[in-house]
This record gives C-alpha cells, structure tokens and sequence, in this order.
C-alpha cells in the first residue's frame, strides 16, 4: 500500500533562488530551537528551579538529538551516501556545521550552570559545591559511600587478562590510574557508575547541598583500592545510535520489538563526553576500545550529563519553582451531572490542556468502559505514560464485557517498552490489541465510542492534538476535540479499519488522513487562498505547529506570499522556510513560543476570502505536523472544526492568543536567527499561557460563565 503520490501541477518558487537560499537546515534549525530552549535558563524572569529544569530540558533534548538524528547522518556517511538534505548539504557537511554548533551549545550549557549554582547558592541550594563539604559532612558522605556506593560498584582493571567492559548507552564511568604502593606497579581501572545510583546525593541539613555521585566516587577512591595510591581519574559519557530501524520483512513486530530495544542499547558510539583534563593516555585508551573513530568528542569544563540535573529540580523549595497550577474541568460537562456523552450530544466540545483537565478525557473513557449502553470502544495509542487511566478504563470495559479494540504504536521512539508492556497488559485483559501497519507510524490520537440510544447507535469522538499521556498533558498545551457528529463518526469508523484491516477509506465526509489525502487537502487548501489573492479577496494563512520541514508545503507557501497571501505561523521547533526573503517570502512572518508550558497543538486557520479572524474562516486540528515523516510515514488526521463556538474558540482564542504573545516569542529572520519579541503596546507585553491559565474556555465554560467573563482578544495593526 502506498502513498498517494503529491499533485504534479506545484507552485514552485522563483528558481533563482539555490537551495541554501530558499531552505533551512533541519538540524541546525532544530539546535536553534534548543538553544531558545536554554536561553530560557537565563530569563530573569523564572523562578531559580525552573530555570535550572530548562537547562536540564536543553540537556536531555542534545542527548535524543545525537542519539537519533547524528547517528542517523553518521551512518549515511559511513556509507557514502551523498543525497543532500533540502538546502543542498551532504550527510557529511551537515556534521560537521552540527559539531559547530554542538560544541557552542555544550559551552553556553557549563556557563549557565555556573551562573545558576551562583545563583542558587544565594539561596540556600548547592550544586557540586565542595567547598561546603566541612568535617561533619566529609564523614556523613565517607560513611554513605562505603554502606551505599561501594556495594555496587565493580571496579575492573584494563589489561589483557581482563577484556574491556561495555559502556551501555547513556553510561557514565571513571577511569582510574592507580599505582601499588609495594612495588609501584602501575594499573588502570574503569569504574561504571550503575543506573541504580542516583546521580546527585544530598547532604542532610536545612540547606540543600547535592553532590555528583562521580565526584563522591573520586573523592574516596583510595577506600576502593586498598593497598594503592590513586594518581589520576577521568569522568566520561558515552551516547550510542538509538535508533530502531523497522525491517518490512518482520514477521512478528512484538518479538522484532523486544530484540530491537536490547540492541538499541549496544548501538555504535555516536558521541563521547570526557572531562576537560582528561589523561592524554587514558583518552587515547577509550578511543582504542570504545571505536570512537567517527563519534562526536567533547571535553567539558564542567559537569557531564546536564539533563540529570532534572534531580536537584525536585528539590522541595515552592518559592524557586512556579506557583501551582490547577486545572478547570470543563463547566459544559459538569452541568450535565459529569456525564460527558450527554455534554457532547448538546454541542461539540473543545477543550485546552493543561489548562483544562486532562480527567475530561479519561472520564470520557471511563464513562464508556461503565455505561451499559456502550457496545464498542476504539482507542490509538501513541504514548500512554508508563501510569495510564485510559489504559486502566480500556482494560475495565473489556472485563465488562464490551467489544474494546486498542491500536498500539510500537514504533513511538523510546516508549517501545512501556507500549509492549501496556499491549500485553491490554490482551490479557480481552482488549483486541492492533499494532498497525509494519512501515507507518499511527500517530493519530483518536477515541471511538459507539452507544446504544432511543434511534439507534451513536457514534461520539475524541481527537486530540497530544497524546493519551497523564504527565504530558500538565504541560503540554494540546487541544481535545469531542463530537457526536455522525460524518465525523463514520470516518472515525474507516480510519480504525484502514489500521487494523488495511481496508484504505476512499472517500471521507469530513476528515482527511495520511498517508491518503491530508497532504492535497492542505495543497487544496493553500491554492484556494491563492486563488483569493489573485481575484482580489482578502487571503491569509494562519497556521500553528511543532516543526516545518516539507518541501511540498513551504513551496506552497512561497507561491501563496508571491500571489500575496498573508501568511503568520506559530512554529515551536524547527523550520525549513525562510522568512521575510524578497521575491520569495516577504509575506511570511514566522515565530516560536517557549515558555512556561510546551506549545504542541497543530491548528490550521485559512481566511476562506474574509478578512481573518472571521467566521467564515475554515479551521482545522491535526495530530500531525508539517513534516514529510507525517505526511508520509504516518497515519495522520486533519479534522475540521465547524461548531460555531468551538470554532470562535480554535480561531479567535487559542490560535489568536499565540499570535499575539510577546512576552514568550522569537521572531524567525530571513538569516536563520531568531530574536525576543518585546512588548509593541505602551510597554506592556501579552503573555499567552498566562491568559489562558486566568480565563476559561469559550467551549467549555458553561452557561453558568457569562461571555463577558472571557476577555475578548482583538487583532491589533501590526500586532502581527
């Protein structure tokens, strides 16, 4: 089965322009999101601990990003292969621009870790500070490392009667010279610090003092080799290739699975982090050994692995974190006594996570799994988290006896685990468990239930922009759409059975679907507003996602601010357009919003020839991006939003808010660099999470808020 292949009639911009002049790199624009990431570490005006989670967020975003997407271009060089990416760069010049600006990025890392432990230091919270460690808390540490550390530790001498260890991926470890006090012989020791051990231990008292566990290790060397003299150590990281390859001829992709992740964990060496004075010779022996022929090698002047300092963030200090927020439950579902189907009978209904509560959702399931008037639930699972209601609720209507049907995505990047876990949880349960299809992902996140009522069946509907996931949904903001809406039922039908029985809808009344048709229905769509721009009508595109990287979609683009389309997207992470070109893009405006919450949701506004916003726009949710990987690889849904108030409130409430954010947004320059929007309105700025953490939704807030209770935000000249 395949794709449908892209119309061949495409816009295409001017072609004067070369590659690099017309695209962005992917994967510098993907290190550029991340250094925004980090800069978030150094905004004033964050709380001290949420300052240091974002340091800690940057750290564990270059890890995934060298564990998949260098790995993946390592390899292509290895094998030479020469395809270019779109701004026309091989496999091996786009390393060597990422070790550029990895290297850059790593450093900004260590100064803004130095910066903070300042910082926090002030107030009350030590990180790595030896210089508090004084008599009382030196045998406090010496007597946890000999009753907690030194039990677990198994310290292996480098010689040829003893072969090298495997350094597993994401391993830390300290090689160790160390000389025999009788005769002076002289040894080299590797010591694996076990994931069992805690990264940072703190020291008891009122202030908080947390030590690196390879500090501590370094520190009481001497007790772990008795009858030695320790002359010298070296911390040191590895990363390996993590990615998993799905081969079309797996037979068995549960078994192919639980093999797959054992080998992920002996991938090649991608990247080898090293102490800034690392022994020259000790250097020269992990190279020997580890094969780091290929791999990334940094010396760092500081601390290795900064994403674990996710730890210290747990520190119980409130007044260095964020004050609490609590989510609304939507005012439309409580009026009916809780009782969610009855809610979306009355009207569609849309809600925003987080903040609204993602219990609306689980509810929904819950409700299903105990309403004998259900007869069927279907579920997409992408990521559940690994403490899952919705999996809880589906195991609870299959042991009720209703039909439950559950579509597992083994392929969701480092869930394969966790999803292999709930799927066998979910069979034993009696749920029919479908993994999809061998070579695409189901990334759609869709709940189906069918009910029994007075006219017969009824179909209701949640689609969500995010995933099934407990912990994501308190800080993502994604969008969770319900509907009884009979189209949206019946294509809700043909997409499960286009992923459980391969049988491909040919035609759907609302929703579009990737691989099949969500691509020309977004071509469709973009050309219509040509069309408008060209016959004189107001045109313009409004658009919000996490990545843009398909070439068929920015050329669109192109040819839509060449017809003079306005066109303003909301990209959080990576873009391959280039902005504000003349003759190409000039009206295009891009921007990416970091902040307190993840910008996740995917919406899509098209001015429908009114001027925008107007009710007359057509508006959409998707649970895919603008990638090819989406369009492509994945099965995708575009769904359309046509109530009237949940329309207004995708339109003009979230998608507008995030237009109008100045206080969280970085403008996109025609050069690739991205620059800190300021406040455009007498000094004082608009920050869209705060405004949707104070007012509640449109859809969702029940007859019981006036409309009046929900400031209404307006389109300001040049706001834009």
């Amino acid at each position: 089965m395949d794709a449908m292949t892209s119309p061949s009639a495409e816009p295409t911009p001017s072609e004067t322009f070369a590659p690099q002049d017309k695209y962005f790199n992917r994967e510098l624009s993907w290190l550029s999101f991340n250094e925004r990431v980090l800069a978030e570490a150094a905004n004033p005006n964050y709380p001290l601990l949420e300052r240091l989670r974002f340091l800690s967020i940057s750290g564990s975003n270059l890890d995934e990003f060298m564990m998949i997407r260098v790995a993946g271009l390592a390899g292509q060089a290895r094998r030479g292969i020469e395809k270019t990416s779109i701004d026309g760069r091989t496999p091996s010049q786009q390393l060597t621009a990422i070790r550029t600006k990895v290297r850059e990025l790593e450093n900004t890392q260590q100064q803004t870790l130095a910066d903070l432990r300042n910082l926090l230091a002030n107030q009350g919270v030590h990180i790595a500070d030896e210089k508090r460690i004084n008599a009382e808390n030196l045998h406090w540490l010496r007597r946890y490392f000999l009753d907690h550390i030194v039990p677990v530790l198994t310290p292996q001498a480098l010689d040829p009667a003893h072969p090298f260890p495997f350094v597993a991926n994401m391993g830390m470890g300290i090689l160790f010279n160390i000389a025999r006090l009788e005769d002076e012989s002289q040894l080299v020791e590797m010591v694996l610090i076990p994931n069992a051990l805690p990264r940072f231990v703190r020291i008891p008292g009122d202030d908080a003092t947390y030590i690196p566990i390879e500090s501590i290790i370094c520190r009481f060397a001497d007790l772990l080799f008795p009858g030695f003299r320790v002359e010298g150590d070296g911390v040191f990281r590895v990363l390996r290739d993590s990615d998993i390859e799905v081969e079309e001829e797996a037979e068995d992709l549960v078994r192919y699975f639980r093999s797959a992740i054992q080998r992920r964990r002996r991938g090649s060496v991608i990247m080898l982090e090293i102490d800034y004075n690392f022994d020259p010779e000790a250097e020269k022996l992990l190279h020997d050994k580890l094969g780091v022929d290929d791999a990334f090698i940094t010396k760092v002047e500081g601390m290795l692995g900064v994403s674990r300092l996710s730890a210290v963030v747990d520190e119980d200090r409130p007044d260095l974190k964020f004050e609490p927020y609590s989510p609304r439950y939507p005012e439309r579902i409580m009026e009916h006594d809780g009782d969610c189907f009855a809610a979306i009978r009355e009207k569609d209904i849309i809600i925003q996570h987080p903040y609204e509560s993602f219990e609306a959702v689980v509810d929904f399931i819950r409700q299903a799994a105990e309403d004998p008037a259900v007869v069927s639930i279907k579920q997409a699972l992408y990521r559940a988290g690994n403490q899952s209601p919705v999996i809880a609720a589906l195991i609870a209507a299959a042991e009720a006896g209703k039909s439950v049907t559950a579509v597992v995505e083994l392929k969701a990047r480092f869930d394969e685990e966790q999803n292999l876990h709930w799927a066998s949880q979910l069979e034993r349960a009696g749920v029919q468990v479908i993994y999809g299809f061998v070579d695409w992902k189901t990334h759609a996140k869709v709940s189906m239930v069918v009910r029994q009522e007075k006219n017969g069946y009824r179909t209701y509907c949640h689609f969500g922009t995010g995933n099934y996931h407990p912990v994501t949904a308190k800080i993502y903001t994604d969008l969770s759409f319900f509907t009884a809406d009979p189209k949206i039922g019946r294509d809700a039908a043909k997409l499960f059975n286009f992923v459980t029985g391969y049988v491909e809808p040919h035609k759907t009344e609302a929703l579009s679907i990737s691989p099949i048709d969500l691509r020309e229905k977004l071509y469709e769509l973009i050309d219509h507003e040509i069309e408008n721009a060209q016959a004189g009508r107001p045109a313009a595109i409004w658009a919000k996602f996490n990545s843009l990287t398909e070439q068929g979609i920015i050329d669109r683009f192109y040819a839509a601010s060449a017809a003079g389309v306005d066109i303003t997207l909301v990209i959080r992470g990576i873009c391959c357009l280039r902005p504000g070109v003349p003759g190409l893009s000039e009206n295009i405006t891009v921007k990416s919003i970091i902040g307190r919450f993840l910008e996740h949701s995917r919406i899509w506004a098209f001015a429908n020839g009114y001027a925008l916003p107007s009710s007359r726009a057509r508006v959409y949710i998707s649970s895919a991006d603008a990638m090819s990987r989406n369009l492509n690889r994945r099965v995708e849904t575009l769904v359309p939003i046509r109530n009237a108030t949940v329309h207004d409130q995708v339109l003009e409430q979230v998608l507008l808010a995030n237009l109008l954010d100045t206080e969280q947004s970085w403008e996109l320059s025609e050069d690739g660099s991205y620059a800190r929007l300021h406040s455009q309105t007498d000094g004082e700025g608009f920050n869209c999470h705060e405004y949707f953490m104070n007012n509640p939704s449109l859809s969702g807030r029940g007859a019981a808020l006036s409309v009046s209770a929900v400031p209404k935000l307006r389109l300001r000249k040049g706001a834009i």
